[in-house]
């Protein structure tokens, strides 16, 4: 039996190696998993006239490269945001998609209270670098959670782009052109795996508004005890696994 083809891509924080190791183990020899890092962290600063447009292209480039016609594809955050948009442009490459908590999911009928956060997103980017993530993480998880301090000792040397990585993401969410009807013809299965302790007036709003717009095979999975910043890639990688392969499973018996 051929294994199973995924491309894992990453949020904007955490390298795609580190995002998804545990994932992967746990995943087993069975499923051919590639962690691909995102194209805005190439250089030491985002490409000139990077978009999500910008990653669709890396993973058609990398997914070319290893001779995949058709793959499964999933992301995280930003990178869950890309996968979007790839299932956007290109639907006849994928045999499902996986969201884990995307940072977005198009401008168009936004709740009130989803409107006021993305507000509050926007102020992000007159933010000194110093400020600006632990605010970013701030608005992403319920007003009760406590974050865990960073960790102690230097920052590890790609935690310097991230700053302006961030900043590129919400510019371009801000004006890229999610093509509403073209999800909405999206046919493969769907997955969507959101934490408890989210912001619900963020991922949740997502959640519930991509079910009930778009996807007709559309399955959430809730972890009641993540966030977006212990998402259970990392911390239930075991749990998410299994949840994984029964999705892509079910997708490659329909042929």
């Amino acid at each position: 039996m051929e294994p199973i083809r995924v491309i894992l891509l990453p949020g904007a924080v955490l390298p795609a190696q580190e995002a998804y190791g545990a994932l992967i183990e746990a995943l087993g020899p069975d499923v051919q998993a590639v962690a691909k890092d995102l194209e805005i962290y190439a250089d030491s600063e985002p490409p000139p006239g990077w978009s999500l447009d910008t990653e669709i292209d890396g993973v058609l480039r990398d997914a070319d490269a290893l001779g995949w016609e058709t793959f499964h594809l999933a992301g995280y955050s930003g990178g869950g945001a890309a996968a979007l948009a790839f299932a956007a442009k290109h639907p006849e490459r994928l045999l499902s998609l996986a969201l884990l908590e995307p940072a977005w999911a198009g401008s168009w009928d936004w709740s009130p209270a989803h409107a006021a956060v993305w507000m509050k997103f926007g102020e992000l980017e007159a933010l000194p670098p110093d400020q600006l993530l632990p605010a970013f993480m701030r608005l992403g998880v319920k007003s009760d959670v406590v974050l865990p301090p960073p960790p102690p000792g230097p920052p590890p040397p790609w935690m310097a782009k991230r700053p302006a990585g961030i900043k590129a993401f919400l510019r371009t969410f801000r004006s890229y052109d999610l093509d509403r009807a073209r999800l909405a013809a999206f046919r493969p299965p769907v997955f969507f795996a959101l934490g408890g302790l989210s912001n619900p007036d963020d991922y949740g709003e997502i959640a519930g508004r991509l079910a009930r717009v778009f996807f007709p095979d559309f399955h959430l999975e809730v972890f009641p005890r993540r966030h977006h910043f212990d998402p259970p890639h990392r911390t239930e990688p075991a749990r998410l696994a299994e949840l994984l392969r029964r999705h892509w499973e079910q997708a490659e018996s329909r042929g």
